[in-house]
């Protein structure tokens, strides 16, 4: 390959990743309302407070379960505990 084939091929491959990513991210933001999806990046994340968990999943506020703040502390401890017990 000439050297201007391969910045060809290179800046193809580039694309292809974006248009992957991008793929990804939407896969993500449908996934983000689904409660088990919300509890699964949670317990991933293992966020310390619940300004924390829901900066991390926005959603968990307004979709899904749509949790006061109350019931987020609850699930924060409870995986907390669970994660003791691995």
């Amino acid at each position: 390959m000439s050297g201007e084939e391969e910045e060809n091929a290179a800046e193809l491959k580039i694309v292809e990743v974006a248009l992957i990513l991008e793929h990804k991210y939407e896969l993500l933001q449908q996934m983000s309302d689904d409660p088990m999806n919300q509890l699964c990046v949670l317990g991933n994340l293992c966020p310390e407070t619940v300004e924390e968990a829901i900066a991390m999943v926005p959603s968990i506020k307004t979709k899904g379960w749509a949790h006061d703040d109350d019931a987020i502390e609850k699930m924060l401890n409870d995986l907390t505990l669970m994660k003791k017990f691995e």
